[in-house]
């Protein structure tokens, strides 16, 4: 009798291991995570990507969950992680997480055609050329960005820099400029154009400008999202209406942007990602 209960209880015990273990695949297959870059505006792009949630919940029976990020940083570490099934990302974050992380692309992003990257001065600066930043302190946007940290940090390679610092945003960075507590600082020309105004006490210059255009974003998928499921969701999203799609900002059928010269930028400056936090840092 005792050996008939202990084997009853055993056996009871797989089972409700195995439903547990049955759930728990279950939950986590039907959640999709949306990931974005925000800077400060978390509540307003939740509420962009509200009715696309809603959209995709319906089509897929999954939960859906918008998740802003206040910078590429954070973003990265959810990437990494593979918090995200899907990630609206711009073009230094997208490099990376293809480059590293094995997520693909599904859809181009609305972008400027013309993005740069520069590095700005204040106008009395006696700074005129890259070389001339050797010793100095120069502000970067933080790890993912294309235009604030991967295009800046491989044009500086060769130099000896003071220090490096990281803004939290491309405004911070026209401010620190504005404020002399660094000496140059880079960002994109679009972000330039953006902020700059705001700061009309501050005259500034374009010391250097990047001849390379910068890819436009994409959407990207998680390789954790089962591959017969990334199919369905790439329908769902073509199949999404003009309102829907450029409320987001995505290009249903559009040609994937190329690229390998971002990946090669991304895997030069990953050579000299231990020095950037060094004082002085020594770019090579």
């Amino acid at each position: 009798m005792s050996f008939t209960f202990s084997r009853r209880c055993f056996f009871l015990q797989l089972l409700l291991l195995s439903a547990c273990a049955v759930k728990s695949r279950q939950s986590q297959g039907d959640r999709l995570t949306i990931g974005v870059i925000s800077y400060e505006q978390g509540e307003q792009t939740r509420d962009r990507f509200t009715r696309f949630g809603r959209y995709l919940a319906e089509k897929t029976g999954a939960r859906v969950e918008i998740e802003p990020a206040f910078n590429e940083n954070l973003a990265l570490r959810r990437i990494a992680d593979g918090a995200w099934s899907l990630v609206f990302a711009p073009p230094g974050l997208a490099a990376i997480a293809m480059a590293k992380h094995q997520y693909s692309a599904l859809f181009p992003l609305l972008g400027t055609s013309n993005l740069q990257s520069i590095f700005v001065v204040r106008q009395d600066s006696p700074i005129q050329d890259l070389k001339a930043l050797q010793q100095k302190t120069v502000a970067l946007g933080y790890l993912g960005s294309a235009t604030g940290y991967y295009l800046p940090l491989y044009n500086l390679y060769g130099l000896t820099l003071a220090e490096i610092q990281f803004a939290p945003t491309p405004k911070t960075v026209l401010e620190w400029v504005a404020q002399e507590k660094v000496t140059a600082g880079a960002l994109s020309n679009e972000e330039f154009n953006l902020y700059s105004p705001n700061l009309n006490t501050t005259q500034f210059r374009i010391l250097f400008a990047d001849v390379h255009k910068v890819p436009p974003g994409v959407v990207l998928i998680s390789p954790s999202v089962e591959h017969n499921r990334q199919d369905v969701i790439r329908k769902i999203m073509n199949a999404a209406t003009p309102i829907l799609t450029q409320e987001l900002g995505y290009v249903p059928n559009g040609k994937l942007p190329d690229y390998q010269y971002m990946i090669s930028v991304v895997e030069r400056v990953t050579s000299i990602a231990h020095e950037v936090h060094n004082k002085p840092a020594r770019l090579f």
